[in-house]
């Protein structure tokens, strides 16, 4: 018999079987454009279509209004939103599939054009002098308003409700997107976190809210159904800059995360040449592995090989997809037999409609 590849074997994780170790990682897809930024029938082909991953993670998906960042992007806090994500469980539960929300809040990589003309809100009032997509175009961020305590409160809050929201449009678990220059990663990062009180300067207070939205949100998902995302050396992307503490601090995050029994941890390799930046990690998988005592799930760039390989080498338990699931909807089919991978178009990522999203024929269509 032929060695089955690592990626393609069944992987225990909690208290469910995952059919294999190829995850479909979040992407957003901008094609909620209805009033109720609710997801739709063509948002459930597509999660169908995709439902031979072991896990779907589903698009950053705000748990508030005050949470949106980009246009069309699905929401999880209204009656609407719900219905919509049940049509989109109910079709990857169909295929035997199992699907994870994830929780989103973009902080300051927002505009006031989401907010009635209010700044959006931050760790600090530091403007990360990046582009954000509005209705009307491309427009530059702006400095953010510093949250007080009770705004703090009050997102944790929103946490919680969502994972109730999640829990009642029949999501297996969630992730908490605390990556890519998001709110928590905002409180994680000293070039964006300038406080003096207890959610900033020490490692345990840049993390508190984190920490504090996991016990919140526990209260609907057990721990082993819930996952959290980071990305330890983001720099110069998303108005993100590392320094010297960067990578303690998200050593401290992770460890402490040892004291959750998690689905799992989802880190990200660097996205950009960070080969000259000698306080940041260039092998995160590597690196993080012997720090975390669960789950380890890696993204950023991998193709097959690279793939069996972080598994074989013990780096990794589960590798996440994203461009090539978007053209590729059967991906672990190809993979198994070792098919030839499509091409995704990336003028069709973010842009309304079928093209480019549920268009994209499987191997067997092909």
């Amino acid at each position: 018999m032929p060695h089955k590849q690592n990626l393609l074997k069944e992987y225990k994780m909690g208290d469910l079987t995952l059919k294999n170790r190829v995850v479909m990682a979040p992407m957003t897809r901008s094609r909620a454009d209805n009033e109720d930024s609710a997801p739709t029938d063509m948002h459930a082909e597509y999660y169908k279509q995709r439902s031979g991953a072991g896990l779907i993670i589903s698009e950053g998906s705000q748990v508030s209004k005050r949470a949106v960042g980009y246009i069309n992007t699905p929401g999880i806090h209204n009656p609407e939103q719900i219905k919509g994500w049940k049509k989109v469980t109910e079709a990857v539960h169909d295929e035997d599939g199992k699907i994870f929300m994830q929780l989103w809040h973009v902080g300051r990589i927002s505009h006031p054009d989401f907010h009635n003309g209010d700044k959006p809100i931050s760790a600090s009032a530091v403007n990360p002098n990046a582009e954000v997509y509005t209705p009307d175009g491309f427009k530059d961020t702006v400095t953010p308003k510093e949250m007080t305590r009770d705004e703090i409160k009050e997102t944790v809050q929103e946490f919680k409700r969502a994972a109730k929201n999640a829990v009642d449009a029949g999501f297996d678990g969630i992730e908490i997107h605390s990556s890519n220059g998001y709110l928590f990663h905002q409180f994680f990062n000293n070039s964006s976190n300038k406080r003096t009180d207890q959610y900033g300067g020490s490692d345990e207070n840049k993390a508190r809210i984190l920490f504090e939205v996991l016990d919140a949100v526990k209260v609907f998902f057990p721990e082993n159904r819930i996952g959290v995302r980071l990305n330890p050396s983001l720099h110069k992307i998303f108005g993100m800059t590392a320094d010297e503490e960067t990578i303690p601090t998200f050593e401290y995050i992770v460890k402490k995360l040892n004291e959750y029994d998690l689905a799992y941890l989802h880190l990200s390799e660097p996205f950009n040449d960070i080969s000259d930046v000698d306080f940041l990690v260039k092998d995160i998988a590597k690196h993080f592995r012997p720090l975390y005592d669960g789950t380890l799930m890696i993204n950023s760039n991998f193709d097959q090989e690279k793939g069996n390989k972080v598994i074989e080498d013990g780096d990794a338990d589960l590798v996440a997809y994203g461009k090539l699931f978007i053209s590729n909807p059967d991906l672990p089919k190809r993979f198994e037999k070792n098919a030839k991978l499509a091409d995704w178009d990336k003028d069709t990522f973010y842009v309304p409609g079928e093209k480019g999203y549920t268009d994209y024929p499987t191997l067997e269509e092909e």
